[in-house]
């Protein structure tokens, strides 16, 4: 409980209070449908956007303007959250933030060997600049979605 009071007393001070807001509860459901459909990867990737297809590579400034608003809102509130809200809670909520005004995005989907694990990536491009999850160095691309 802790935690959500430090998390409201920093968003009560912010200016921009309802953009994260709305990040949170974007966390939020989107951790829960991730939690839901674990199982059901097809379920879960209805919801990612259309398949492989991408954004256009260049936008308006002031789209860049609120795409770094997006930006900062989601790392901000996903960092303070009391659930697990890694780089796909991350990318589904920017995501969602940019569709709500209209703004074109691409969810990128990548993998790589470590030790002989296998690592999974999420990461979000609006225009020329990564929103979200950094530019997938390193990250072989495995799909990527464009918002609709």
């Amino acid at each position: 409980m802790k935690s959500i009071g430090k998390l409201l007393r920093f968003v009560r001070y912010s200016k921009y209070k309802p953009l994260l807001i709305r990040a949170f509860f974007l966390s939020a459901r989107y951790r829960r449908m991730i939690l839901k459909y674990s199982d059901h990867t097809t379920e879960l990737q209805k919801r990612f956007g259309v398949e492989g297809q991408e954004s256009p590579d260049k936008e308006p400034v002031e789209v860049y303007r609120y795409a770094h608003r997006v930006s900062y809102a989601v790392n901000t509130i996903c960092s303070r959250t009391a659930w697990e809200s890694k780089c796909l809670v991350r990318a589904l909520v920017a995501q969602r933030l940019l569709k709500r005004k209209k703004i074109n995005s691409t969810l990128y989907l990548g993998c790589r060997m470590d030790e002989n694990k296998m690592l999974a990536h999420a990461w979000i491009r609006c225009g020329e600049m990564y929103v979200s999850g950094g530019n997938g160095e390193g990250y072989g691309m495995v799909a990527k979605f464009t918002a609709f």
